[in-house]
């Protein structure tokens, strides 16, 4: 999936706190102390910001994250996916797509958006593209492809995992 950017103001008694918080809690990893060096930096102003990146395992894959809803169950983990046990294959790109849509249950993305979230480089956004991604992961998922469940169409916008299931 595609990493998000987030930018976080520190005010330098917050950035000190944590900076004290490091040295006497952290755990003795390379991590803390780059963590460590990098808050001295950005208060020395040799930086003007700093970027974290978490390594290793998705945050609610190590909880076993699995998202349920109605018959399908969507494991983040395993990259699995199954419907009333049974195991649907699906490609990465459509792994993908449904996960982010299943983790944003009930809200509405257009095309451009689910581009945004799911493809790690630039895309050449191509609306057809996704029309045919929507259109294979409904064969794979929906019980009923033509009058889908789980993956809603919102006419004129986009589209949205159902949240009523």
């Amino acid at each position: 999936m595609k990493k998000h950017v987030a930018f976080i103001s520190l005010d330098s008694s917050l950035a000190k706190w944590l900076q004290e918080q490091l040295q006497t809690a952290a755990p003795p990893t390379p991590a803390a102390q780059e963590l460590r060096e990098g808050l001295r930096d950005l208060m020395d102003d040799t930086v003007g910001s700093l970027m974290l990146e978490l390594n290793g395992e998705h945050p609610l894959a190590a909880s076993g994250d699995t998202i349920c809803c109605g018959a399908l169950s969507i494991d983040l983990r395993l990259r699995r996916v199954s419907r009333d046990g049974s195991e649907i294959s699906l490609t990465p790109k459509e792994f993908d797509i449904l996960y982010f849509l299943a983790r944003n249950r009930g809200e509405v993305f257009t095309k451009e958006q689910i581009y945004q979230a799911v493809w790690e480089n630039d895309y050449l956004l191509d609306d057809s593209n996704i029309m045919a991604f929507i259109r294979k992961l409904r064969k794979k998922i929906e019980p009923n492809p033509d009058a889908p469940e789980y993956i809603l169409t919102i006419w004129g916008i986009g589209y949205k995992f159902n949240d009523r299931l």
